[in-house]
């Protein structure tokens, strides 16, 4: 099973917030990068950046060694990758496709099995780290999958990554990136509802912040998040309140698969569905504080 190295051909389906930069340090790296996405403008840029742009999905996988795909969720990879015209169906024995989205683990398991019934392997790979990092090339991914299908293509994941975990059988990429989501969200919460309460003491949010941030009760939210955008009211971080949501729920549906009650993770979940409803689902992720605060 051959390494896959520069200049090797890399597809890539779904070129949004993420997508672009992750295209761009692909090519920095040398791979020959096709790409497609929905949005013209996408297209243009990475085009721009020395892509080729591709008009389907399909003609992206087409010569391609390995495709990867950047969605939003793990139906829509389904349908790109053995739907109707799905990319299955051009790409040759022995090809990768590489899931970056956030799936759920159960789905990309049976889609695994349905590709290798075609010949084709899968890894599992979600990111962490928001679009700062995939800029900067220093994403967090949890690869999951067969071990040789994941060395086979290390060299295309760590141009677009510092830190690489393998994290065992096919899935378990997105059932890790699920339990960070929870672990992130509830941590939010909580932060932002400590925040809350300390002010309508008649603590200052800010010196909270601080007491946190030097005690037990620091987490990402109060180190990188709280003052940065939440405070200030720029809520601007860049990752969508919807997707949180999502990804929260994705470990709820694995807890109640694999029939572990937990109470805390159905509870967060809620809040955030309840959130997504009333803010909507493109608001950015630290406007629950918004939610909190009226609620």
């Amino acid at each position: 099973m051959s390494i896959l190295k520069a200049p090797a051909v890399i597809g890539f389906v779904g070129l949004g917030r993420m997508g672009l930069p992750m295209v761009r340090n692909l090519l920095n790296s040398g791979f020959t990068v096709r790409g497609f996405d929905q949005s013209e403008i996408a297209r243009a840029e990475i085009a721009a950046a020395g892509a080729v742009a591709c008009n389907s999905a399909v003609e992206v996988a087409t010569g391609a060694d390995a495709v990867i795909t950047m969605l939003p969720n793990g139906v829509i990879v389904r349908e790109v990758v053995i739907g109707r015209d799905g990319i299955s169906s051009v790409l040759p024995p022995e090809a990768i496709v590489i899931d970056m989205s956030s799936s759920a683990p159960t789905d990309t398991t049976h889609l695994s099995e349905q590709l290798a019934a075609r010949g084709i392997r899968l890894v599992d790979a979600p990111v962490s780290g928001g679009r700062t990092r995939a800029v900067d090339g220093t994403l967090t991914i949890m690869a999951g999958g067969e071990p040789a299908v994941v060395s086979t293509v290390l060299p295309v994941l760590e141009a677009m990554s510092t830190t690489i975990f393998r994290t065992g059988k096919i899935g378990s990429g997105h059932a890790m990136k699920a339990i960070n989501n929870y672990v992130s969200g509830a941590g939010m919460v909580a932060a932002m509802e400590g925040v809350i309460l300390g002010e309508a003491f008649g603590l200052d949010p800010e010196v909270i912040v601080d007491v946190l941030n030097v005690s037990t009760g620091r987490n990402n939210t109060t180190e990188v998040k709280m003052k940065q955008f939440v405070l200030n009211r720029d809520f601007g971080s860049g990752f969508a309140l919807g997707l949180m949501a999502k990804d929260i729920g994705i470990a709820r549906q694995l807890a109640q698969a694999l029939n572990l009650p937990m109470g805390s993770l159905a509870e967060t979940s809620a809040r955030w569905e309840a959130a997504q409803e009333k803010l909507g689902s493109d608001a950015d992720h630290t406007e629950m504080y918004r939610f909190l605060s009226e609620s």
